[in-house]
């Protein structure tokens, strides 16, 4: 017998099997920002703008934008006294500047955990600690955490950039890190940060994500001896395309991204027994549901999930917008 009950000696047909991780999709700071908007949709009414994308998927920021959010890049494409959400991850001080200089009524969705990152930056920067920003170039989390001190920030992407930082002092030198990142690869950057500078100071807690953590973890597990690892998310998700090297490098023979079920190529399943699926932090589970039915219509069993985390966290609601449903309520 097989680990999943299946008599070695079946067909290939026979043998098939999908396993899907557990946890996967949305996280508690991506629910918290998705239910943020339709909100402020249900309490202000259309159009409710927001800066950038509120979550890196595209099928929830279609949706939204069915129901009436209008998606901007800068905050001069908001009109006037407009009310503007900004999105999950997170924007500089130079932003909230920009918003209370034109009268804009701003609700700010920031995971909690992003923002945690900021008073870390904040306070090394406080401190006089040249900081090295562990991320990657040109994401909106990066831009909003490197915009709390930018006198004292510097960008590190990968161990190829460690040879050529420059600090005033290698005694006062700290790290931190986007919180989506791959676990490895940012234990492998700071090592190398901590060979040139052994004084090098950690965060006081972890800066990636508890989900990001657990859907690493979660797809290693589904991953090891898989034919094939379908990862759900879209291509603008850091934490997805992480996950996809991941499966890789645990020992799936092959990964791939989809956005949906409409983006898998059959040839793909040609010779596949063992198919795993999971989802970034930013997937709405129908999504999921979507490329199980693709698989089960070509032969592939129902899925077994695999657990290896429970997570229960939920996040409060933006203070703005709870004020503001309260006062609603007494009205």
């Amino acid at each position: 017998m097989t680990d999943l009950g299946v008599p070695a000696v079946l067909s290939a047909e026979q043998a098939k099997a999908v396993l899907l991780a557990a946890p996967r999709g949305y996280c508690a700071g991506v629910d918290r920002a998705v239910i943020t908007v339709e909100k402020a949709l249900d309490l202000y009414g259309a159009p409710v703008y927001v800066r950038k994308q509120i979550v890196h998927n595209k099928h929830v920021v279609a949706d939204l934008e069915s129901r009436g959010a209008i998606f901007v890049e800068e905050l001069d494409e908001v009109p006037t006294g407009a009310t503007v959400v900004f999105s999950a991850h997170g924007v500089s001080p130079e932003v909230h500047r920009q918003a209370e200089t034109r009268d804009l009524k701003t609700i700010d969705a920031t995971c909690p955990l992003v923002t945690k990152v900021h008073h870390e930056a904040r306070r090394f920067a406080s401190d006089d600690y040249d900081i090295l920003l562990i991320g990657h170039a040109g994401h909106e989390e990066v831009e909003g955490t490197a915009g709390e001190a930018p006198e004292h920030i510097q960008l590190v992407q990968s161990p190829d950039d460690v040879a050529s930082i420059v600090v005033r002092d290698p005694a006062r030198v700290a790290w931190l890190s986007q919180t989506t990142l791959s676990v490895d690869e940012t234990l492998e950057t700071v090592a190398a940060i901590r060979e040139r500078f052994p004084l090098l100071l950690d965060p006081p807690s972890d800066d990636i994500c508890y989900a990001t953590q657990n859907r690493q973890l979660a797809v290693k597990e589904i991953a090891h001896d898989a034919d094939l690892v379908i990862v759900v998310g879209s291509g603008n998700s850091s934490n997805s395309v992480r996950l996809v090297e991941v499966a890789l490098e645990a020992g799936a023979k092959a990964s791939y991204r989809v956005d949906d079920a409409s983006e898998i190529d059959e040839a793909w399943l040609d010779g596949v027994a063992k198919v795993s699926v999971t989802s970034g932090a930013s997937v709405p589970e129908e999504l999921v549901q979507g490329v199980l039915a693709y698989l089960a219509e070509r032969g592939y069993p129902d899925a077994q999930a695999v657990h290896s985390a429970e997570e229960s966290l939920i996040f409060a609601l933006p203070p703005e917008l709870r004020r503001d449903l309260r006062l609603a309520q007494r009205a």
